[in-house]
């Protein structure tokens, strides 16, 4: 009986350890990003003091990476779909995106900005809540799904009809 008990309890003592090794190394690689990053807001057109949903638009978001010596690499960039008929949009960055198979990388910070109207009666982007000077992606909220995305929200962003100087943002941007 004993010699029995052994030879179910050898394989499957080498599956789960094998399992708990996988998840070490799945623990390491998610150090690079910790779960899926999800970014959602609205964007708006302002025409005098109306706010219209903006169909058609689009966000992007910009993470600054560094290398393992705390060097800046090369950022990476997504960008939304285009906005639905209520202005809504979703960007999604996963950690194979992020991910340099010859250095470790991490993500020092991630930004938010306004990228493209599909107007042309509204099509430009505006400083409200840091649309061209980029939202910091600061507070998220854990959503527990397969994929569990920390989902952060930025904005609402506005364009407008008509290009805006506003003097806190150095050379316009």
């Amino acid at each position: 009986m004993a010699q029995t008990c052994s030879i179910f309890f050898i394989p499957y003592m080498m599956l789960l350890l094998s399992l708990l090794a996988a998840g070490v190394a799945t623990i390491t690689d998610g150090e690079l990003l910790s779960s899926m990053i999800g970014v959602q807001g609205l964007i708006y057109c302002k025409q005098g003091s109306k706010l219209t949903p903006l169909q058609g638009a689009v966000a992007r978001v910009t993470c600054e990476r560094a290398d393992e010596y705390g060097y800046e690499a090369e950022d990476v960039t997504v960008l939304s779909q285009a906005t639905d008929a209520k202005g809504y949009f979703l960007a999604t960055l996963s950690s194979s995106e992020v991910k340099d198979y010859k250095k470790l990388m991490r993500i020092k910070e991630c930004r938010a900005f306004l990228e493209l109207s599909p107007s042309d009666t509204c099509s430009f982007p505006t400083e409200i809540n840091r649309g061209i000077s980029g939202a910091i992606l600061q507070n998220y909220r854990l959503l527990e799904n397969k994929l569990k995305m920390k989902l952060f929200t930025v904005g609402p962003f506005v364009f407008s009809p008509e290009e805006t100087h506003d003097k806190s943002i150095p050379n316009g941007y």
